[in-house]
């Protein structure tokens, strides 16, 4: 059984939006953290968002806050990323994670890794 499972990636311009999914087992989901987390071919694995899934807080890099926003759907074991003002440089394979493992949530330090999901963003 897949632990998470990720959807929602595609291609946009330079300033759209895309919205991903990221569907976890129960849980998995209700454990503590869900992360989000971009990879490029060549380069290292960085984290973009993270959220407490029970008490809904928030974290995000540098680089994606103010553009980026964490969601959530308890009933669905769900959590969500909406992306807008989407920039080339955000362009990557988006991967989802649950159960942080570490102490930073935006640490790559968990359990469960989804497939990923292919964002490009062109200019």
């Amino acid at each position: 059984q897949e632990q998470l499972v990720e959807s929602g990636g595609g291609s946009v311009q330079a300033g759209g939006s895309l919205r991903l999914s990221c569907a976890a087992a129960a849980h998995t989901y209700s454990r503590n953290y869900m992360g989000w987390f971009r990879q490029v071919l060549g380069k290292e694995r960085e984290a973009v968002a993270a959220v407490d899934t029970q008490s809904g807080r928030s974290y995000y890099s540098n680089a994606v806050r103010g553009r980026f926003t964490n969601s959530q759907d308890n009933p669905k074991s769900t959590v969500y990323l909406q992306m807008d003002s989407l920039k080339p440089e955000d362009t990557a394979t988006y991967y989802c994670a649950g159960v942080l493992t570490g102490t930073s949530p935006l640490s790559v330090n968990y359990q469960y890794w989804g497939r990923g999901t292919q964002v490009t963003v062109s200019s």
